[in-house]
């Protein structure tokens, strides 16, 4: 009797170990109110039993694809998708069926970064940021269901991750206090110039470096990129020894007060390691299809700027390498001015825009506030990464997308005259003045204040003190105020015209 039962509940087992492992299930980006790329052929994919059969039927064509699961019980398939519009329906048939329900064709973007990308259209719970200027007022006029958004958990893995927890939120005054505020505001001013609807998928988690976004194998075939997992596996294996020596040392202490007191060893942060934040939050959106990524990070690498001009353009070339689109649009903000903000991260910034294909660069130098790291006016971020989108991806082809940016100088005698990308109709001295925050050396490589003069759409820099200036730096300084524009309103970039050797370089 007993050996029966035993047999019973062993078949009762298998067949509902079976029945668990014959669902279909689909990623959490995959989900009701979603957005796809519109005329595009995007990814969808899956779990079911190895070898199970899944039929896939899109209702903006009413076509039906069919696919089977791998060993590992994994699926994948591309479908093509139509012009924007919406909503539509498709529906996933195997030992179970599923139906994502209110899916828009539209366009589809990443947003990533650290806290002032994250940072919300509202106020912050445990965060000094209060919320972007005139939150109340424009979480009031928040009715844009066509524009949704899916945040990314904030975690972090030591092996990449397949999926994530998150929902699709439709854009309203309900749900809008917690978008990412950037992120809104740039998808806001796209769907009202081109009418499309536009899903945003936050990956975003505040005072993080470059290297937590970045994938371990880029990092590991790099000697200069692999100090850094070498650095973090040091402290992290270190941590325990120089928690016992604390211990004694204060034990110690407390005999001798007299003595500084011992400093507690810092514990080691995976959520700033490198890597555990692209295996968490980059690797389960993988191959989902985008139109483009926007990008604010870089605070938290500012001492180690040298190091950003070779890892950021890295990093952007393993994102496309993975989202299967070598060319894919990476537009991306430049720090403001803060205190702890050097103006090497600027230039690495702009290094990078100058090196990498397809990117583009959002100047913010009037948007900084020299005690808070985080700016409250979000809006102004977006709206000029989307004029990099308007024109580079939506035709706008007359749109001014970009204050001036350095493009070569040219000596003459004792002056320096610079030439711009992004004059626009012309340069102008905002506030009507004398244009501020130029500074020209000589061979000393000794910087000094300078005289700086619009001649068209060139700038012409000189100072009685250098005879014979081989180069010029403009708002080279944590907090400059500079005041140089073009006429359409948007600000030149910080630059140098010198490649001497900074004071981040060397530092890892």
């Amino acid at each position: 009797m007993k050996k029966c039962c035993r047999v019973i509940l062993f078949i009762f087992l298998i067949s509902f170990t079976g029945y668990c492992y014959a669902d279909i299930k689909l990623p959490s980006v995959i989900n009701n109110n979603m957005v796809l790329q519109q005329n595009s052929k995007v990814a969808l994919w899956g779990w079911a039993d190895a070898g199970e059969r899944v039929t896939i039927n899109t209702s903006w064509n009413n076509k039906t694809t069919n696919i089977t699961a791998g060993r590992n019980g994994k699926w994948t398939t591309y479908v093509n998708t139509s012009k924007a519009g919406g909503p539509y329906t498709i529906n996933f048939k195997g030992k179970n069926e599923i139906k994502v329900n209110n899916v828009l064709l539209g366009e589809v973007w990443l947003a990533s970064g650290q806290s002032n990308m994250e940072f919300f259209v509202g106020k912050m719970k445990n965060a000094s940021y209060t919320g972007t200027i005139d939150y109340e007022q424009e979480i009031k006029e928040a009715n844009y269901p066509n524009i949704r958004q899916i945040d990314v958990a904030n975690k972090n893995a030591d092996e990449p991750k397949q999926d994530f927890k998150g929902d699709w939120k439709i854009c309203s005054p309900q749900t809008v206090d917690t978008f990412s505020a950037v992120a809104y505001f740039f998808a806001r001013k796209i769907n009202q110039a081109t009418g499309y609807p536009v899903g945003i998928i936050n990956s975003s988690w505040g005072g993080t470096t470059i290297e937590s976004w970045t994938k371990k194998e880029v990092i590991e075939s790099d000697n200069d990129f692999k100090v850094l997992i070498e650095r973090y596996e040091t402290q992290v294996n270190d941590y325990p020894k120089a928690l016992e020596y604390h211990k004694a040392a204060m034990d110690k202490w407390k005999h001798d007060t007299i003595q500084p007191k011992p400093v507690t060893p810092v514990k080691p942060n995976p959520d700033k390691s490198p890597y555990r934040l692209y295996n968490a939050m980059i690797a389960p959106l993988v191959p989902y299809t985008l139109k483009g990524i926007i990008w604010y990070q870089g605070e938290n690498n500012a001492t180690r700027a040298h190091q950003y001009r070779r890892l950021f353009p890295a990093m952007i070339s393993s994102w496309r390498n993975d989202f299967k689109n070598p060319d894919l649009p990476f537009y991306f903000v430049q720090i403001s001015p803060h205190r702890s903000q050097n103006p090497e991260i600027r230039d690495a910034q702009l290094y990078t825009y100058r090196t990498v294909p397809h990117t583009g660069i959002v100047v913010t130098t009037d948007n900084g506030d020299s005690l808070d790291i985080h700016p409250r006016n979000k809006k102004l971020v977006g709206e000029r990464l989307s004029l990099w989108a308007l024109h580079n991806e939506y035709g706008q082809k007359g749109l001014v997308y970009s204050g001036p940016l350095y493009k070569s100088m040219k000596p003459e005698g004792d002056k320096i005259r610079i030439q711009f990308h992004f004059a626009g109709t012309g340069l102008i001295a905002k506030d009507g003045g004398q244009l501020r925050e130029f500074t020209i050396a000589g061979e000393d490589q000794d910087f000094v204040p300078a005289r700086a003069v619009i001649e068209g759409n060139e700038v012409v820099v000189s100072s009685p003190m250098v005879n014979k200036p081989v180069s010029v730096r403009f708002a080279w300084r944590n907090i400059p105020r500079p005041n140089l524009y073009n006429k359409e309103g948007l600000p030149a970039s910080p630059f140098r015209t010198d490649n001497w050797k900074l004071a981040t370089e060397g530092k890892n």
